[in-house]
Order: structure tokens, then sequence, then C-alpha cells
């Protein structure tokens, strides 16, 4: 069953912006950003230290912010080095601005009819 009459067609900034805030919308995710932003890579084990989860735990949201463009990995056996991606930090920073730039018109949603 079709739940529109036609196709919606976005914005290609408009469809990066959602994949970076579904990529977002965990505070675990939310706190790897942080602690990573300040630092110029660390490894699952620094993040273990960081935050009480299991490994495994860690490395799902590690691999969801990776597949968004917002870290990445460099190989140095036997660990691996995440890094913040500083390209596609500034591009989340712009889309985001983007929108919150923005200002919303008053309306039905403050009482005005």
């Amino acid at each position: 069953m079709k739940r529109t009459r036609e196709e919606i067609r976005y914005e290609a900034s408009t469809l990066r912006l959602a994949e970076l805030a579904k990529a977002l919308a965990h505070p675990t995710r939310i706190a790897i950003l942080k602690f990573l932003a300040r630092k110029s890579c660390s490894c699952i084990g620094d993040l273990q230290a960081l935050l009480p989860l299991a490994q495994s735990t860690i490395s799902q949201h590690i691999r969801a912010l990776k597949e968004a463009g917002l870290i990445e990995g460099e190989i140095d056996p036997p660990k691996i080095n995440y890094a913040i991606n500083l390209a596609q930090w500034h591009e989340a920073r712009a889309l985001f601005a983007s929108l919150f730039e923005l200002e919303p018109q008053e309306g039905c949603a403050r009482g005005e009819k």
C-alpha cells in the first residue's frame, strides 16, 4: 500500500542531515564523539575506561559513527585507533548550523490561530 501520492524527493543535504542525526541519536555515541574530539586518536580500551560498557557494545556504536563518516579507524596491530574524520565533522557542523539558523515563525503551536 502506497502512503504518498508521489515519491518524495529530498535534497542531498536533507538526506545527509537525517543520516547524521540518526548516527547521533544515542547518548553513548555523543560521549564517544566528545571524547575523540579532545584526542588525536584513541582505541577501544580507552573508550572502555570511559564508558562502563562491554567492548562489543562500544564496537556497535563505533560502527554506527563510522558508517555515518564521523569517525575513522586506523589499524595499528594489535589495535585500531579511532579519530574524528575532520572533513565530515565540519560538514556535520555546517549542516546542523543551517538547520538551527532557521527562525521559526509564530503560529498555532504557540496558541495563535
